[in-house]
């Protein structure tokens, strides 16, 4: 299956240079050989010039940065006083927005010295220049968690900054939705807050990607009023867009080429030609495992194909930025690290992975190819996902629909009380404050409670935090959990950072035993030291990878709202997650065939979160059985069922095959290695040579390698891959779960769906209140799915030794998806 969409060449709309430019600004543009400008960077310059705010989302390449740095270099040129703060979402863009600052303020006469001091201040900046940088800064470049901990906190010694600050640019605004753009918005009302302290209020410039709600989303993050700006003035080359599903390699299955194989075949083709490719992949694993089997199907210089994603060396990712603009580098395989505007240079094809989770990620990556006015092309090659096979049945979704609403929460209750404990931090509150779209009422709630609590003490109608704790520096903007673990090799003796990683990703990524990909190797990951937040890693050159496996247990806290449809009763509420991981499994890496389960034992980590669960109703359940498409039944061992435990727990001598672990105190169970489902005759079933004996742990790692889809788990995986296309939302932020007997639905068969952020963010909700459509594309999906029993992209597949399900889900779907 294909679908083509063409986007036919432009020749642009050009503008003059404005005649009230500054001398030394249009005299270094004219040097830069920039001698007219693109109409919407015109319009943008005369916007500001009217102190109005604005947000400009122009199409990718198209200049956005001389819409900001126009008319506010102008600005300082001619007011010496004048400051302006640029806040960009990475450390990547950061620095790739100074050269071009420092191109655009360098003096010929000096060799390119800026006549306005230009400075990067974030984590990388070396403690012995930040003092130096406080002083003399007047365009000063940072991402919003240095914001957050170390320039506001401390407001009192960028006294002078604050003072002139007359503009805020906030770059790539659609990367600040979700949980993090909720903590930045509040990051900028505090923002606002100091520098109406000392006596400023900045003018506010954003620039986004194509989103469906690019006002509505600036004032959400400002608190500002915005003239949008949208119209496009850049030239720029045809480009083609290609949506391409891989053929079926076994139709009894469903079984599609995989995804990776099929952009690794063409990216080879691509570079056979000569072309520069880029290729997008869902995560650094996937884009690890690009690399390695880019650099063996090319079989020339590794240094030509490099990967690009978070947790390299701020180092490491300059250079592969700048060898990929010069040309140097022949592919990069990326995550979105590279989907926000950092200055490539352009790429003659993007190859994309999957369905990136949005069609506004789709549009910026894709938008990465094209070189000026050259012709360029972009492939997105689908995995057997459900959502993946969605779109490639509805391709309007991706090409004629309008871009996701980007969504925010800064009033969210948790979120809020942190920022009103660092706001309180760095300025007292009065009584009668307001913070953003937090009224007076609201916000002095919050502060009793931390007045209650000791943090804050109320005197003479103001609030003054009195807590000896910094808050800033517990509270993250973009996990639950700030620290992160260094990946240290060692090399001639001493001991090497390579990396780091987040300390929740750690738990998974780099466990011990775990194999962690980097630049195109293979680590075996000796030792993670939790407490000293290192990672212990050696390089190897082995044939296999490793996944983690993960135990998940829910506990009810509440019910919030109920209501009954066909089949079922859905209801929302809160609930407690506990996510531990339990063990691995080793794959092979050109099969991927599981060579074995090993269990581990690290701390668990707990949240409190919103849910939305679906409990099928006792009819439901009865008509499945008597259909006999109900596979979520208690097995039926037989009656010799005690005896023959003994009889294989006595031959295994009483310990588990897996770990070696003794029984003590508690019987091991018996596994059944080819699943009970599978056989006609218990007899069969139970032979002694398809009975192991393993501990509880290794029992549920074995579980989930070999067990047999039922209906539920299929509803729960079609319903959980087509969610976010309903809530605009990537799949990573809602957790899904389906449990036969689950304890938030009394012991009822359950598909449940939870928020992944603690206090939830409002997803589980607009399920529950989307819940037909779910269910109606869900059954579309499922029955216009060619697989005989379940595959990929539709009910999710069998265990390896498993069956689909599909049928029962069809049923299940037939009766919840039924006429009222």
């Amino acid at each position: 299956m294909q679908y083509t969409s063409r986007q036919e060449y432009c020749s642009g709309d050009f503008a003059s240079l404005p005649d009230d430019l500054s001398i030394k600004l249009r005299t270094r543009l004219q040097n830069l050989g920039i001698h007219q400008l693109y109409s919407h960077q015109l319009l943008s310059y005369h916007t500001v010039k009217e102190r109005k705010n604005l947000v400009v989302t122009t199409g990718t390449a198209s200049g956005k940065t001389l819409c900001y740095n126009l008319p506010i270099l102008d600005q300082l040129f001619k007011v010496p006083s004048s400051r302006a703060l640029f806040i960009f979402p990475t450390k990547a863009l950061t620095h790739d927005q100074q050269e071009k600052l420092v191109e655009l303020t360098g003096d010929i006469e000096t060799n390119g010295e800026p006549l306005i001091p230009v400075c990067v201040y974030d984590g990388d900046t070396p403690t012995q220049k930040r003092q130096v940088i406080r002083q003399m800064a007047r365009c000063l470049l940072t991402n919003p968690d240095m914001l957050h901990t170390a320039i506001l906190p401390h407001h009192t010694l960028w006294e002078t900054f604050f003072r002139g600050l007359d503009f805020v640019v906030i770059d790539e605004i659609h990367a600040y939705r979700g949980v993090f753009g909720s903590h930045v918005a509040n990051v900028i009302r505090r923002l606002k807050r100091i520098a109406a302290f000392y006596g400023s209020k900045p003018q506010f410039i954003l620039t986004s990607a194509t989103i469906a709600n690019p006002l509505e989303h600036g004032k959400s993050l400002t608190g500002e009023d915005l003239v949008l700006i949208q119209e496009d003035g850049a030239p720029h080359g045809a480009r083609t867009t290609i949506l391409y599903n891989p053929p079926v390699i076994h139709q009894e299955t469903g079984i599609r080429k995989s995804a990776s194989s099929e952009v690794i075949q063409l990216a080879g083709t691509l570079l056979n030609k000569q072309i520069q490719v880029l290729i997008f992949g869902r995560s650094r694993k996937g884009v690890e495992f690009i690399l390695r089997q880019l650099r063996l199907q090319q079989q020339d210089d590794d240094e030509n194909y490099r990967a690009y994603r978070s947790g390299y060396l701020p180092a490491d990712r300059r250079r592969i930025e700048s060898d990929l603009r010069s040309g140097k580098l022949r592919a990069v395989a990326a995550t979105n690290a590279l989907e926000l505007g950092i200055d490539i240079g352009g790429v003659d094809a993007v190859l994309i992975t999957g369905y990136p989770g949005s069609v506004s990620a789709m549009r910026q990556q894709a938008g990465r190819a094209g070189r000026k006015t050259e012709d360029s092309v972009a492939v997105l090659v689908a995995s057997g996902s459900p959502i993946d096979q969605y779109l490639m049945r509805h391709p309007d979704y991706l090409v004629g629909k309008s871009p996701e609403s980007a969504l925010i929460d800064p009033d969210h209750p948790v979120i809020l009380l942190g920022h009103l404990q660092c706001a309180a931090f760095e300025l007292p509150f009065s009584d009668n404050e307001c913070f953003g779209t937090a009224n007076n009422t609201m916000v002095r709630e919050y502060l009793e409670f931390m007045n209650e609590s000791g943090q804050v003490n109320h005197s003479g109608g103001k609030y003054f935090w009195m807590d000896s704790a910094y808050p800033a520096s517990n509270l993250s903007l973009r996990s639950s959990d700030s620290r992160s673990i260094n990946l240290v090799v060692e090399e001639n003796h001493r001991n090497k950072i390579i990396g780091e990683i987040d300390y929740l990703s750690s738990l998974w990524m780099v466990h011990p035993k775990a194999i962690y990909l980097h630049e195109g190797m293979s680590y075996f990951v000796k030792n993670l030291d939790l407490e000293n937040y290192v990672a212990s890693l050696e390089p190897v050159d082995d044939d296999y990878y490793t996944e983690p496996v993960q135990k998940i247990t829910l506990k009810k806290i509440n019910e919030q709202d109920a209501e009954y449809y066909p089949g079922a009763k859905i209801t929302y509420g809160e609930i407690q997650v506990t996510t531990e991981i339990t063990g691995f499994k080793k794959l092979l890496w050109n099969t991927h065939e599981v060579l074995s389960v090993e269990p581990l034992s690290l701390p668990p980590n707990t949240m409190r979160t919103t849910a939305y669960w679906m409990a099928l109703s006792d009819e439901t359940v009865n008509i499945l059985r008597e259909q006999l498409l109900w596979k979520n039944d208690p097995n039926d061992y037989g009656k010799d069922w005690d005896q023959i435990r003994l009889a294989v727990r006595t031959r295994d001598n009483f310990k588990c095959q897996v770990c070696g672990v003794p029984e003590s105190g508690k019987a091991h169970h018996v596994h059944h290695k080819t699943p009970l489902r599978s056989f006609v005759s218990l007899t069969e079933a139970n032979r002694m040579e398809n009975l192991i004996t393993l501990c509880s742990n290794c029992h549920q790692l074995a579980e989930s390698a070999v067990k047999i889809r039922s209906g539920l788990a299929g509803l729960g995986y079609s319903m959980g891959q087509l969610a976010p296309l309903f809530l605009m939302c990537d799949s990573s932020d809602l957790g899904t779960l389906s449990d036969p007997a689950s304890n938030l639905a009394d012991g009822k068969p359950a598909v449940i769906f939870y928020d992944q952020i603690n206090a939830g963010i409002g997803l589980s909700r607009k399920c529950f209140d989307l819940h037909k459509q779910i269910i109606a594309s869900s059954h579309e999906l499922v029955s216009n799915c060619q697989c005989i029993d379940g595959c990929p992209s539709c009910v999710g597949p069998g265990g390896e030794n498993g069956a689909g399900g599909k049928q029962e889900t069809l049923a299940i779907l037939e009766l919840l998806d039924g006429a009222e």
